[in-house]
């Protein structure tokens, strides 16, 4: 068949590489994808955000699967949109409606399912910049550290934790008056700190049935030992030591089979991935937050260890037979180092020259922010520009393939972190 995949980032990248390895991807076309993509599949300049155009592609080209891979047009009702119109309607869309994506779209709104549905989590409470009297006081009832989240989408930077009650003030004002997330800290969840290990886990449903994927840990800190500020996510390792049988035995009793049923129970169609953001606070599962596709980097450290068609899976979850998929993993172990822009999280320089390694053994290179100059050459157009995947049969294997494929990658100004995985080899 003919697949369109939506997105532009290094989990699109990895996804892309997947769906073109099965016998069952005809033509893969990537809107708008990036310089990695367009190795691998057909690039489209379309923006993730213009129904209209993506609807008049899919009947242009006769798609018979469409794979969104980011939020946004998640959040904004693509899947909604496209069931909506005649020509498109029939056609198996892998992501949940607008209703299932306010799961991601908003704090609030998830903190509110969680809570009607029994699923472990920290306590908390909401307030609008009406309310900021009443948070500031609540600020006053509450242990520290403590979080603040953004409501709405804030490409992955919308929480603070905050270590003393005049950064919490301050910094709750500062969301609420000032609006520094924008619109999405129209709201603010105070929420409860939670120690111990995070960890993210992947959860494909079809609405009805589901498989758990692979789990992840991942590094959101720009600066090693998780310092400075936070980002997109720094890289990743898979499989989780922490995370054995008996935990994920819990994770699935009381996370992933509630929030399953609660979907359906609550009528909110689901047909996508669930990424769900967990602490494992002294062998127990408590909720942090979900995200309703897969997270980035995570999917560069997933992907590489489903050995099934992972077309298959897609078209599982679109056409609401995912109870018939096989799903097998390796047990090697996959390592994920991003390579970003100088500069990043912050303002940084675009258009700088990127040199890759003709041979790369053990990994995997993933574009994320990469594109072309007028000359033809690879440069940078965001702030995460490269993920690299190391694989191997240890942990230590896994990191030394990833690293070895980084210090071939080069441009001015890149920046990468030196300790990702180095917590879970310590715990070895």
């Amino acid at each position: 068949m003919n697949i369109l995949l939506l997105g532009s980032g290094g989990r699109e990248h990895a996804f892309a590489w997947k769906i073109v390895q099965s016998a069952d991807c005809t033509q893969l076309y990537v809107a708008p994808g990036n310089a990695g993509t367009e190795t691998i599949a057909i690039n489209v300049d379309i923006s993730i955000t213009d129904f209209d155009a993506i609807r008049d592609f899919i009947t242009s080209k006769n798609i018979g699967l469409v794979v969104v891979g980011p939020e946004e047009p998640l959040v904004k009702g693509i899947v909604d949109y496209l069931q909506n119109q005649p020509d498109t309607a029939t056609i198996p869309v892998v992501g949940p409606s607008q209703l299932g994506a306010t799961l991601e779209g908003s704090k609030d709104f998830s903190k509110r399912f969680m809570q009607r549905n029994n699923i472990p989590t920290a306590a908390y409470e909401t307030f609008t910049a009406a309310q900021l009297d009443a948070g500031l006081a609540y600020l006053d009832t509450q242990n520290l550290p403590i979080v603040l989240k953004a409501d709405g989408l804030a490409a992955g930077k919308g929480v603070l934790i905050c270590l003393t009650l005049e950064e919490a003030k301050a910094s709750l004002k500062e969301m609420l008056l000032d609006r520094k997330f924008g619109e999405a800290s129209s709201k603010v969840v105070i929420e409860e700190f939670l120690t111990g290990i995070e960890l993210s886990v992947f959860v494909a449903t079809d609405g009805k049935n589901y498989k758990i994927l692979p789990e992840a840990k991942d590094y959101k800190r720009i600066g090693e030992g998780d310092t400075g500020l936070n980002t997109g996510g720094m890289g990743a390792v898979s499989p989780v030591i922490f995370a054995d049988e008996a935990f994920m035995a819990k994770v699935e009793e009381l996370v992933v089979k509630p929030t399953v049923e609660g979907l359906a129970k609550e009528n909110i169609p689901y047909k996508g991935f669930l990424f769900i953001g967990l602490m494992n606070k002294d062998g127990e599962p408590h909720v942090i937050e979900y995200n309703v596709r897969m997270g980035d980097p995570e999917t560069e450290a997933v992907l590489p260890r489903i050995e099934s068609d992972f077309l298959e899976l897609l078209y599982g979850i679109g056409t609401g037979t995912l109870d018939s998929y096989q799903l097998k993993i390796s047990p090697d172990y996959a390592a994920t180092i991003v390579m970003v822009s100088g500069g990043y999280p912050g303002s940084y320089d675009k258009g700088k020259v990127i040199s890759l390694p003709e041979n790369v053994i053990g990994a995997e290179i993933f574009h994320a922010g990469t594109g072309r100059n007028e000359n033809g050459e690879l440069v940078n157009q965001g702030g995460r520009v490269i993920a690299v995947t190391g694989k191997g049969e240890s942990l230590q294997e896994a990191l030394s393939n990833a690293f070895t494929a980084v210090k071939g990658i080069n441009w001015d100004q890149a920046y990468y972190r030196k300790d990702i995985g180095m917590d879970i080899l310590n715990l070895m």
